[in-house]
């Protein structure tokens, strides 16, 4: 991918990938590779967003479940502030090797370690659906053999029950 992206033969990377976000949710994600934009920021784009049903159920779930949330786009924006505050201003790094030389060398890295991550998330999310589906197929199955039981049972208390009223007839004509 790199080599194709400085040849300039593709424009951008973007790798679509399954969010995990909890057992009940994941989301689809397409998140831009190359070009770098800024170091430390995602491009990410989100397929399906939420609906405000949605998110209001998933919260509701997560409370009575007893698990955190997440806090918002805003409450963290807030919390960045004021942890800028006690940050440093902007400060120019003096590196041991040219920087083009630096980027070369962790620019494989980093789109290695982007990819990994991407994978892993898909299969983190693949693990939870599939989590999810056997915990449905076992609750429908135990339905199932409950209700066949309460059939099987009817079927045999009937064939009793006829077979008693048989022998009191047969008793009673005699």
């Amino acid at each position: 991918m790199i080599k194709r992206y400085e040849r300039k033969e593709i424009d951008s990377v973007y790798v679509v990938f399954n969010e995990f976000k909890s057992v009940i949710a994941q989301r689809l994600v397409v998140e831009q590779i190359l070009p770098i934009e800024q170091v430390g920021e995602q491009a990410v784009r989100l397929v399906e967003e939420m609906t405000e049903e949605e998110k209001k159920k998933a919260k509701e779930a997560a409370v009575s479940a007893g698990v955190g949330m997440r806090s918002s786009e805003s409450e963290r924006a807030g919390q960045q502030a004021d942890a800028a505050q006690f940050g440093t201003a902007q400060v120019d790094y003096i590196y041991e090797q040219p920087p083009e030389e630096l980027f070369r060398a962790l620019l494989p890295k980093y789109v290695a370690i982007q990819m990994f991550r991407a994978l892993l998330e898909s299969v983190a999310a693949e693990h939870a659906a599939r989590m999810t589906a056997m915990d449905s197929a076992t609750s429908n199955a135990t339905d199932m053999i409950d209700s066949l039981t309460l059939a099987m049972n009817r079927a045999r208390q009937a064939k009793i029950t006829k077979e008693i009223i048989e022998i009191v007839s047969g008793a009673a004509a005699m």
